[in-house]
């Protein structure tokens, strides 16, 4: 019988960026854990933060929140105790510290850091352009991409090019299928950054299984296939070295971890063409 997921809950009176930034951070280091999250942005009333608590109230769980206001921040905390959950701000003793070091008490001003600035319209335009070039799609504007990633499939090429637009940068995937032919844009690109994902076999097969039971898909079929799977990764290596892509290896990886690598190609790649 499969063990029931965990809830946790991410509570924030902005977008919730830094709250679920700091859980993928964390959440990484307990990978066998079936976890179901639960987001709860913009809580700046007590009216939003009493639905909030009531869907915790519901499928309770730990709660991890960067609620400001004081006032709010007590009454989750409060309702939390009572309910003998986990209330985690994950922002608190940050804040404590440095206002100690520094000698001034923190303002508690809303989402402050989400300043409309040149940076921020540039990451949504790289998000954008992420969503629209998933999956193989839009191949014909592959050259407009700072990044393109190919990858068989499971090897987290979606969130990872979401990670790189929260960076800036313009991720393209492309998934690579045995026996389809990948677009011939592709192999056109000139001065691109192409990235090839690879993954081991044994790894990909547990998770390709998760991924099909979560579908209530119990069919056997090549997906899942270990000699199958090797085969395709195998393949998919070997194109990734005639062609003379960059490869990163995401078994056990973290998708933060494959972004930071990445981005790391990204500026090595950049300061070669500048020469």
């Amino acid at each position: 019988m499969t063990e029931a997921p965990k809830h946790v809950h991410l509570v924030s009176d902005s977008t919730g960026e830094t709250v679920n930034s700091v859980f993928r951070s964390a959440i990484v280091q307990f990978q066998d854990v079936a976890i179901q999250e639960h987001t709860w942005p913009l809580v700046r009333t007590k009216g939003q933060l009493e639905r909030t608590i009531e869907g915790i109230r519901q499928q309770p769980g730990v709660v991890l929140h960067t609620l400001m206001d004081t006032e709010l921040r007590r009454i989750l905390t409060q309702e939390c105790l009572e309910m003998k959950l986990p209330c985690v701000a994950v922002l608190r003793r940050v804040l404590r510290d440095m206002a100690g070091w520094f000698g001034v008490e923190p303002k508690g001003n809303v989402g402050r850091h989400l300043k409309m600035d040149e940076d921020y319209f540039n990451r949504i335009e790289a998000m954008d352009f992420a969503l629209a070039h998933d999956d193989g799609q839009n191949t014909e504007e592959l050259d407009e991409a700072d990044i393109v990633l190919v990858g068989v499939s499971r090897t987290s090429k979606t969130p990872t090019s979401i990670y790189l637009s929260h960076r800036g940068l313009r991720a393209a995937n492309i998934p690579y299928v045995k026996g389809i032919p990948l677009p011939e844009t592709l192999f056109n690109l000139k001065d691109k950054l192409v990235v090839g994902l690879v993954i081991m076999p044994e790894r990909l097969m547990q998770i390709r299984k998760s991924r099909l039971l979560s579908l209530n898909e119990e069919r056997e079929t090549s997906y899942v296939d270990i000699e199958a799977i090797k085969d395709e990764v195998l393949e998919a290596r070997r194109l990734f070295t005639k062609q003379g892509w960059q490869v990163v290896d995401v078994t056990r990886k973290s998708i933060e971890e494959t972004t930071a690598i990445l981005v790391k190609f990204w500026e090595e790649h950049q300061e070669k063409l500048a020469g």
